[in-house]
């Protein structure tokens, strides 16, 4: 039996997402394989993970531009060295997990399990193949430590790919598989029964609106994006999604009732049923990971579920920061 071990970070929810996507095609299609799924940053050291992970959230909601300084920076310098060097010792108590578990395959969907196994490949502590998959649509030379160590490279598009062949990685290596989904965003669903589900209507168009802790734009910001729709758009339908956030909810709860526009703006908190909210959606604002505008773009409205799956048709849910007036007039 083949052993398979998958590591992803929980920095945003792309890296978990794209690895449980994995994990659920082997088991589907291999019945002779053993598969673990690890956070491997929390596994190397809780604290670590629970430090790191809150101070991510947090400039993620209230200092965006700084969370984008330290993401450009990281692949350079001061911050690439810091980052490089916790990875070195990161991978020793990694090591052992990987003695444990002996895998024939090491999966990551976050740079930090790739660099980790390729210390450890370099220093001859382990031999599985290692392959990293690419949660986003560009790449970042976090991405490429020692790459020279990693056998496959699963990029988003051809454009990532020729990105990473220009920079000296061989052909045969890179394979531009797109980045990996639940099929829940693959199915087809009954558009009549979602929206009456959430007490939607057809005859308006409907923005799905992501505004949990994960954001990316800050609360007033968020705030104030949301009593746009609410103030300047009266043909369309709002499905806002607060997430695990309860001041978020309230404050979202006190702009509807303030603007008396409970019949067309539903507020939601934590919701399992993205894919199919996606699936009835014009648009979909939210903060533009690779995981989410992968699976808007692979969402179709059932108006559209039984016709060709061209470009036309999943540029329907786009995503925008601040202006979204073209795709509601």
């Amino acid at each position: 039996m083949k052993k398979v071990l998958i590591f992803y970070a929980a920095y945003g929810g792309g890296h978990l997402s794209a690895a449980r996507s994995v994990k659920e095609y082997i088991e589907s299609h291999y019945s002779d394989v053993e598969i673990r799924l690890v956070d491997c940053v929390k596994y190397v050291n809780k604290t670590l993970d629970k430090v790191t992970t809150t101070a991510y959230n947090e400039l993620a909601k209230k200092a965006p531009w700084a969370w984008g300084k330290i993401y450009s920076n990281s692949q350079k310098g001061v911050f690439a060295k810091v980052s490089n060097d916790s990875n070195k010792l990161m991978s020793i108590k990694l090591n052992k997990l990987l003695q444990e578990f002996s895998p024939d395959l090491v999966i990551s969907t976050h740079p930090f399990g790739s660099q980790m196994c390729t210390i450890l490949k370099k220093k001859e502590k382990i031999h599985a193949k290692i392959a990293t998959i690419m949660t986003d649509y560009a790449p970042h030379d976090q991405w490429l430590v020692n790459s020279d160590l990693i056998d496959y490279f699963f990029v988003a598009h051809e454009g990532m790919k020729q990105s990473l062949m220009e920079k000296g990685i061989e052909e045969k290596k890179i394979f531009a598989t797109g980045i990996p989904l639940s099929n829940r965003f693959l199915q087809h669903y009954n558009k009549t029964e979602i929206l009456e589900e959430f007490g939607l209507v057809e005859n308006k168009k409907t923005v799905l609106f992501f505004a949990g802790g994960e954001f990316g734009l800050g609360k007033s910001r968020t705030y104030d994006m949301l009593r746009t729709f609410a103030q300047n758009f009266n043909n369309i339908q709002v499905v806002a999604i607060s997430g695990r956030n309860p001041k978020m909810k309230r404050s979202f709860e006190y702009l509807v009732e303030q603007e008396k526009k409970q019949d067309c703006i539903k507020i939601l908190d934590y919701t399992t049923k993205v894919p199919e909210l996606m699936s009835i959606s014009d648009l979909v604002v939210t903060k533009p990971g690779g995981l989410t505008t992968s699976e808007s773009l692979a969402s179709r409205s059932s108006d559209y579920c039984n016709k060709p799956y061209s470009w036309s048709r999943r540029r329907k849910c786009c995503f925008f920061r601040a202006k979204a007036g073209c795709y509601l007039d």
